[in-house]
């Protein structure tokens, strides 16, 4: 520290002082004082506004605020009023003026006392003060005795108290600074919060650190077990399972028969370190062999797929302090889903985190608390990557991640950071990961053009088409030839991949069938796993109860901010499964169940790592029109990893499905397989469901031969047609029995998503969205005509401004004779004919329409049961669902186009006033809304969302694509919805 400023080490390169070296984090008996609980608290303006004393043990800190620690200050107060600035929301710029290493003077400070008390017998000679984390610098002071410095804030750092540390009362005096010169290597696309955020604790110390190497053989079924001890006393290792009882931990010992570990078994021997103070230290001890064998990413000798997400530590009122519950939560919903892997972007997570991987089974991707994105605008000029100014620090950050979490089995690869551009520092990095841990591989997508120090090749948001050719080998080469051949030979990863930020992400089948297709390919990792929403409360239309909705970046008056590119996880801010995990869930199920009806057979095809399939159950389903007519137990031989098993119809499948052919319903006939689990695992009990696969058997019945259309009679004011009424100078339908409508027409907008919004790479798909007039198109009507057998109705929708429109003939047919159920059908075909040169694709293509209401029942025969869009749509299994329309909504942090039911072929909705049936032909995509497009298109948060008294339908013949393009491709040409003629109908019907 510089003894003329006593705070330059806020913008000193140095990652601190008076820090011990970094170790691994593990239980012991040893006493422990946890620090955690209410801290007398100040929040300083800056550094011309700090306490000068506050650090002394007799300072009078009675008039200051009380704070939890561990926590983020700026998220005190919330859901109400921030008390202590607020969180602020940037992707990639920094929030202050870029020239490093220095900062705002300006500088929010929190200044923190906590006085604790040492029991007598505490043995405070040998004790440290452990920081899990603290965002962003900060200083510390015990019993008035600077202890030192640090930085890295997701990153564990210990202080030697032994000369400080006293029995009774002790006074311990914390600052820590918002901005620091560690800000420039912390800009990792997420809210910029502070404080001392994980737990404090005093810690006796007797061991000093030890590593757990491990290895396994599969060629013979051997282990070998290492432990590296370094401690004051010598150590004994005991793991009574292996029959292992040392007083040489390092061995190396060799044992036969071992159980390796992986995400699907991971299996853990306990054992124990001894010290002959009597010190004893829990192990749990993994074997597993990471190696990279022609080209393909291995563990234990065979291939793996990750499976996998990116997970940032995230909760909506705590901001980055997580519970251990929580993390459970996490790691349990990613199991629940079939992900098997994770990477801890961009930073280590709490390591508590990578206990629960081990126990229950994640490969983990553990990422350096390193990103400099916000150089990238500016060239990377002064990057910090590239100057060896930095390179204590970078160093610092590489040796606090590995030391810390080197003896976690989960973790299979070390990831340097991310977007940091390139430099010597990252090189630097690399190579002394290497001479400390050569069991794992070395990760950096920054590197992508040479692959020079890294053992992955490793890209983000790229599209299928480039995937495939990585896949086979057939990517530009790179400018050195040495590394050229050296990137052709690593496994290739997707480290981000299908940007989940609203409705969507689209297009996740066509990755996983190319991730499958290639062996080099070792699949990858969603971004991100949760929405970052902030919980806010707020009045609405004057009630006096207010609601509550997530926050995201503007919403605190930031100066500058990334709106709502925060929120794009999988899971919504409460840790709800999006649609997009479900559908997620489905792409990547670890068992594909393909039904071949032509043949009679069921496929069973095992992409397991190492498990058979004899862990689960198979059951069968038959439905006809949705309806069951039998099911029962299937059984499927135990199919080992990687292979396929196909078994022909059991008997009682046979007959569920003649007794169906029989019933003649003219419906369609569905055999689903499902693959559940058939005990308890610790991540989901008995009859959680795996996989599932469906057959279409009975296709349904030819439609019924034409009977005598009703004419349409022109009376005043309105059109009758059997027993519709249409507006007689717009052509509107307006009743439909005794059920008001208003409706149907033309619709070709949606209220955009965000992949709609935003582009990473080229124009947004809004631009010429708007530039054609698609969100303001009107519906001009051109001839409302009865006749004999019908109506037509003519019209034509166009922009202001622009020549080009979409033609449209409504023509409407009513049945004379009612059907069985004694209902006359109303029927539209509609013909959409573009008139001009159309250089854009359409939202969507359908009819809009409404009725009243605020709420009402929805049963629909079709995919379902949650919302599902033309490429995304693997997880909507086709059967009869039931709901509501408020339940049909989906809570996108920001609202936006949703809850499209795809293919459906017949739906009833039912309110106070009647029944509204409709029939597809063959399908329709179906959306019910309480609050029209345009007020869905207006709206920012869920809380602007408000009922306005109607129903609104829309009966879509087609959506164009989700795609990702918010931060990654847009819907690839299937999944382009061209302006082109088409033609579509539908069947309307009225009942109770």
């Amino acid at each position: 520290m510089n003894g003329l400023d006593p705070h330059a080490y806020v913008e000193d390169l140095s990652p601190g002082t008076g820090r011990l070296r970094p170790r691994a984090a593990f239980t012991t008996d040893l006493p422990t004082i946890t620090l955690d609980g209410d801290w007398s608290f100040r929040l300083a303006s800056g550094l011309d506004d700090l306490t000068g004393d506050f650090a002394t043990p007799d300072f009078d800190d009675t008039a200051w605020d009380l704070l939890a620690v561990p926590s983020c200050w700026q998220m005190t107060g919330l859901p109400g009023e921030p008390r202590y600035g607020a969180p602020a929301y940037t992707n990639i710029l920094y929030p202050f003026p870029v020239d490093p290493p220095r900062v705002p003077r300006e500088n929010p400070t929190g200044e923190y006392r906590r006085a604790f008390d040492v029991p007598d017998g505490f043995p405070a000679s040998a004790a440290v003060l452990r920081f899990e984390g603290v965002d962003s610098a900060f200083a510390v002071w015990l019993n008035g005795i600077r202890l030192g410095d640090g930085k890295g804030s997701r990153l564990t750092t210990e202080f030697d108290v032994s000369a400080a540390l006293r029995p009774g009362r002790n006074v311990l005096a914390v600052r820590v600074h918002q901005w620091s010169s560690g800000s420039y290597l912390e800009d990792q696309d997420m809210w910029w919060l502070s404080g001392i955020f994980r737990s404090v604790s005093v810690a006796a110390r007797g061991v000093e650190d030890f590593f757990v190497r491990t290895a396994y053989d599969h060629t013979t079924g051997q282990g070998t077990l290492a432990v590296d001890v370094t401690a004051p006393t010598r150590v004994s290792l005991s793991v009574p399972e292996l029959g292992i009882s040392a007083a040489d931990p390092a061995g190396p010992h060799v044992i036969d028969g071992i159980e390796p570990w992986s995400d699907e078994r991971p299996r853990l021997y306990t054992g124990e370190l001894v010290s002959e103070a009597g010190e004893r230290i829990p192990l749990r001890i993994g074997f597993r062999t990471v190696a990279v064998v022609d080209g393909v990413l291995t563990v234990n000798g065979r291939p793996i797929s990750l499976r996998g997400v990116n997970r940032h530590e995230w909760h909506p009122l705590t901001g980055r302090t997580l519970t251990e519950d929580t993390m459970l939560t996490d790691v349990l919903l990613m199991k629940q889903h079939n992900i098997n892997a994770v990477r801890t972007s961009h930073y280590p997570p709490d390591h508590r985190f990578l206990d629960l991987c081990d126990e229950h089974g994640l490969w983990v991707f553990c990422e350096g608390d390193l990103e400099t994105h916000g150089f990238e605008p500016g060239g990377w000029r002064r990057n910090p990557s590239d100057d060896p100014a930095w390179r204590e620090a970078y160093l610092d950050r590489t040796a606090r991640l590995v030391e810390r979490d080197k003896n976690h089995p989960s973790v299979v690869v070390w990831s340097l950071g991310n977007e940091s551009g390139t430099g010597v520092n990252l090189a630097a990095a690399a190579a002394w990961i290497r001479r400390r841990d050569d069991s794992r591989l070395i990760h950096y997508e920054g590197d992508f053009a040479s692959c020079a120090y890294v053992d992955l090749y490793s890209r983000m948001y790229i599209g299928v088409d480039e995937l495939a050719a990585v896949g086979r080998g057939q990517e530009a080469p790179t400018a050195d030839p040495a590394d050229d051949a050296h990137r052709r030979a690593l496994p290739a990863v997707l480290c981000e991949y299908g940007h989940a930020m609203g409705t969507g992400p689209g297009g996740l089948s066509e990755y996983q069938q190319v991730i499958e297709a290639h062996p080099r390919l070792a699949g990858g990792f969603i971004w991100e796993w949760i929405d970052h929403g902030i919980t806010r409360t707020a009045p609405i239309n004057g009630q006096e109860e207010p609601r509550s909705y997530y926050a995201y970046g503007g919403d605190f008056g930031e100066e500058i901010h990334d709106g709502n590119f925060v929120a794009d996880g999988l899971l919504f801010p409460d840790r709800t499964p999006s649609p997009g995990l479900v559908e997620y869930k489905k792409v990547i199920e670890p068992v594909r169940i393909h039904i071949d009806p032509a043949a009679g057979q069921i496929n069973v095809r095992n992409l397991h790592h190492v498990r058979d399939s004899g862990y689960l159950d198979f059951r069968w389903t038959v439905e006809d029109g949705g309806e069951p007519v039998g099911s029962g137990g299937l059984s499927v031989p135990a199919t080992a990893a990687g292979a396929t098993t196909t078994l022909a119809w059991p008997a009682e499948v046979t007959a569920a499905l003649d007794a169906a052919r029989k019933n003649d319903s003219g419906d369609q006939v569905w055999l689903t397989v499902t693959a559940v689990l058939a005990a308890d695992e610790t991540w989901a009990g008995a009859g959680h469901e795996i996989a599932w696969g469906q057959g279409l058997v009975v296709a349904p019945a030819a439609s019924p031969a034409p009977v005598p259309p009703a004419p349409a009679i022109a009376h005043g004011g309105y059109v009758a047609l059997g027993p519709a009424r249409f507006d007689a100078r717009t052509g509107v339908l307006t009743r439909l029995g005794d059920l008001e409508l208003d409706g149907p027409m033309l619709d070709v907008w949606r209220a955009p998503i965000d992949n709609d919004l935003l582009s990473a790479f080229g124009e947004a798909q809004i631009g010429p969205w708007l530039a054609a007039g698609l969100d303001r198109m009107r519906h001009d009507v051109l001839g409302v005509e009865p006749d004999a057998s019908g109506l037509t109705v003519t019209a034509r929708l166009a922009a202001a401004g622009s020549s080009c429109g979409l033609g449209v003939v409504y023509r409407w047919t009513a049945c004379d004779t009612p059907d069985a159920a004694g209902r006359t059908r109303l029927r539209l075909d509609a013909v959409v004919t573009p008139d001009g040169p159309w250089s854009v694709p359409l939202p969507r293509l359908g009819v809009a329409m409404s009725l009243p209401g605020t709420d009402a029942e929805v049963e629909w025969f079709g995919p379902g049961p949650g919302e599902a869009y033309r490429d995304s749509r693997a997880a909507a299994r086709v059967g009869r669902h039931l709901s509501t329309v408020s339940a049909m909504q989906i809570p996108q942090v920001r609202p936006q186009e949703n809850g499209n039911r795809h293919q459906v072929r017949r739906a009833r909705i039912t309110t106070p006033d009647g029944t509204l049936l409709i029939s597809g032909d063959p399908v329709i995509d179906l959306t019910v809304r309480p609050w029209s497009t345009e007020a869905l298109t207006a709206a920012s948060h869920q809380h602007d969302l408000v009922r306005d008294g109607r129903l609104h339908l829309h009966l879509d013949h087609a959506h164009h694509g989700l795609g990702s393009a918010a931060c990654g491709p847009g819907p690839t040409a299937p999944h382009v919805l061209a302006a082109v003629t088409t033609a579509f109908g539908v069947e309307f019907s009225t009942g109770r």
